[in-house]
């Protein structure tokens, strides 16, 4: 190919690109068209504009975060005596109401156990009402022997007071034995020289003699009543100071005999108390052997099964309530600055497909997270990086009974609350 045909080529080629391009080219636009295009432009600058009032709005008037979750009592049960289950009535994931029975534990040894303090019981309140009934008993014993011990110091006085007479009445028979056999020696004194001289009969002089020996023996008998009455004097004082020192003692003692027996009444009551108690934590024991659901939810962690051996505290399965619940959302402290409790709250759940339940803020947490932890960081060692912390913050379902109807709600979910700190 020369080279004038190279140059024809490429005119031909820039004349068709030219009559390309005026053919591509647009044609004017239509007044139609110009209206659109300003009506799209006016919506899209309206939506703008609601959307920065939306975000002013959600900004300013309220306050949200993710980092929430629902939160409830879970109860473990537990058992509270040993033994070995023999009879479970619930399986795992199954819903159970308050009271209704769990499992049982093998009550044959409680049963023993509670007869015995029941036979305890009667023992020690029948050795009760004896101590009771014998504090009267004493009582009036006590009160008895002191009137008789009174009795027998008079008694003994008046016995003293006779001794005392019958001796005065010994003595005044020893002077009338002493004058009479005075008065025999004299007469027999005066008889002998008569006797001599045969003025009287022997007759008459032995019977002087006679009579003067009678009188000196009388006298004699009559000393011998005097030592009597004066040793019958001696233990009649005798018997008074030994009637007045069981007087004394019947007067101290029986007081403190009553007491005794008053305190021996008060002891045996204190074993029926403790009988009592024995009996009680008898029974109770008997009834732990029942295990029953604290509260109504549905059973999780079942670790319990027939033949197995428990002991007291050990974990038989844990109980989540599904009516208790409540959210726990952690906010950053720069959120705090309105939000009071009381606040009204929209919650909505990630794993009930976004449904949304009302509530209100009751606590706000004492402290941070972070220093709640089992380890607090400590600022004062090492870098120091600002961290914004989270604080705990409380919210109550406030129509939980109708919004969960279904009872789908658990411990654990995800939930975002928006909590309105404006009005």
């Amino acid at each position: 190919m020369t080279l004038a045909d190279q140059e024809n080529q490429t005119q031909n080629q820039n004349q068709n690109q030219d009559q390309n391009k005026d053919q591509n080219q647009a044609p004017p636009e239509t007044p139609e068209k110009k209206s659109r295009r300003k009506f799209i432009v006016i919506a899209v600058l309206i939506l703008l504009v609601i959307g920065g009032g939306l975000f002013y709005w959600h900004s300013t008037f309220s306050e949200d975060t993710d980092d929430a979750q629902v939160d409830g009592d879970l109860y473990e049960v537990s058992s509270r005596v040993t033994g070995q289950v023999v009879k479970v009535y619930v399986q795992d994931n199954q819903t159970v109401q308050a009271g209704q029975a769990i499992a049982d534990i093998d009550p044959k040894d409680y049963q023993v156990a509670f007869d015995q303090a029941q036979a305890n019981l009667a023992s020690a309140e029948a050795d009760y009402e004896q101590a009771h009934v014998n504090v009267p008993i004493t009582s009036v014993t006590s009160s008895t022997s002191i009137s008789t011990s009174g009795s027998d110091v008079t008694a003994s006085s008046a016995a003293v007071a006779q001794a005392e007479k019958q001796k005065e009445a010994a003595d005044a028979r020893v002077v009338q034995a002493k004058a009479n056999a005075l008065k025999a020696q004299l007469d027999v004194e005066r008889y002998t020289p008569l006797v001599q001289k045969d003025v009287i009969s022997k007759q008459q002089y032995d019977q002087a003699v006679a009579t003067a020996n009678a009188d000196t023996a009388a006298v004699l008998g009559s000393q011998a009543d005097v030592i009597a009455s004066q040793e019958a004097v001696r233990q009649a004082q005798q018997k008074v100071a030994q009637s007045r020192f069981q007087a004394q003692q019947a007067a101290k003692n029986g007081p403190q005999q009553v007491k005794a027996q008053e305190a021996k009444a008060q002891s045996m009551l204190a074993s029926v108390k403790q009988a009592q108690a024995k009996l009680e934590q008898a029974r109770l024991n008997l009834g732990y052997c029942h295990i029953i659901a604290p509260v109504a939810g549905i059973v999780s962690k079942k670790n319990v099964d027939v033949g197995v051996n428990v002991s007291i505290g050990q974990d038989l399965l844990t109980v989540v309530p599904v009516t208790n619940l409540w959210v726990t959302a952690n906010f950053k402290e720069t959120q705090l600055d309105k939000m009071q409790v009381g606040q009204e709250v929209k919650l909505e759940v990630d794993a009930l497909g976004g449904r949304k339940f009302s509530g209100k803020v009751t606590q706000v947490g004492g402290a941070t997270g972070s220093r709640l932890s089992l380890f607090p960081p400590e600022n004062a060692t090492g870098n120091y990086v600002k961290v914004v912390q989270r604080i705990p913050v409380r919210i109550d379902f406030t129509n939980l009974d109708k919004e969960n109807g279904d009872f789908k709600l658990r411990p654990g979910f995800s939930v975002t609350p928006i909590v309105t700190v404006k009005q």
